[in-house]
């Protein structure tokens, strides 16, 4: 009989253990923050609402999504390099590319030798005031959606080195907002 009681409480101590062990593991790695929560995007997600409307910019008739890089006044190495980035990610998005169009945000047009090394027929180049510039400071690149909502921001890679991970966080991110947008 004892055996019997033996079994049966090691048998419940068991079926207890197989359902609290996960949930105090599963606590523990919330309060120390073992992981990452809920982090799928790699751009940051602009807070507060801030639209193409609030900075100038006509939302696109044809419900197009836009890349947008707001470009410093002086485009030194560093700033070509980040268009070139954003163009590769453009083209790296295949059949959606029609969907997504690049605006580079200007406060002066770009010149000959600039513009050499880039395809205008992907870009859009804008000349801005410094009032919108303003709203998105220079070096900085974000997301807009086909309704004109500016989602996601993007830091402007520093080196050579940082334009692939920045080419590919960017392209993960356009490919899951095309892949969920119904729009665009």
């Amino acid at each position: 009989m004892t055996n019997e009681k033996t079994k049966s409480r090691r048998s419940l101590i068991l079926l207890l253990s197989v359902f609290i062990i996960p949930v105090v593991l599963a606590k523990l790695a919330l309060t120390n923050q073992w992981f990452n929560e809920g982090v799928t995007n790699q751009g940051t997600l602009v807070e507060g609402e801030l639209t193409l409307a609030n900075i100038g910019i006509a939302v696109p008739e044809n419900k197009q999504w836009l890349v947008i890089y707001s470009v410093p006044e002086n485009c030194d190495d560093k700033c070509i390099q980040a268009l070139k980035g954003i163009e590769n990610t453009y083209l790296a998005l295949g059949r959606e590319t029609p969907r997504v169009t690049p605006v580079a945000l200007t406060r002066s047009p770009f010149n000959a030798e600039q513009l050499q090394s880039l395809d205008n027929n992907h870009w859009q180049f804008k000349t801005t005031n410094a009032e919108a510039l303003k709203q998105l400071p220079p070096g900085q690149i974000y997301v807009s959606d086909p309704l004109g909502n500016i989602m996601l921001n993007y830091q402007q890679p520093q080196n050579a080195e940082e334009i692939p991970a920045f080419g590919r966080g960017m392209l993960s991110d356009m490919k899951k907002l095309l892949k969920y947008s119904r729009i665009g």
